[in-house]
């Protein structure tokens, strides 16, 4: 099974931090996974990314930048993923 949400961010962001701590409780909360991958020494995530870390993307689709709102994530999540590919 493929996460529904993924997280990009880099160690010793604290705005990561807080992200991470509300998807991990909604996901917890809703039955659902996320993933995270990290922006540091990749040079293209850097350049699409760099400026915006946290970026929260829910089933492929760019989410949240910045601030993770929990009530428009559980939002985003309530609804079902998008078929096909």
């Amino acid at each position: 099974m493929t996460a529904r949400v993924l997280l990009y961010g880099k160690p010793g962001c604290h705005l990561c931090d807080d992200a991470r701590a509300v998807i991990s409780r909604v996901c917890a909360a809703l039955d659902e996974s996320f993933e995270e991958r990290s922006i540091e020494g990749d040079p293209e995530l850097t350049s699409r990314f760099g400026e915006q870390i946290p970026v929260t993307f829910v089933d492929g689709r760019q989410h949240d930048f910045w601030r993770v709102d929990e009530q428009r994530l559980r939002l985003a999540l309530s609804q079902p993923p998008p078929q096909g590919g």
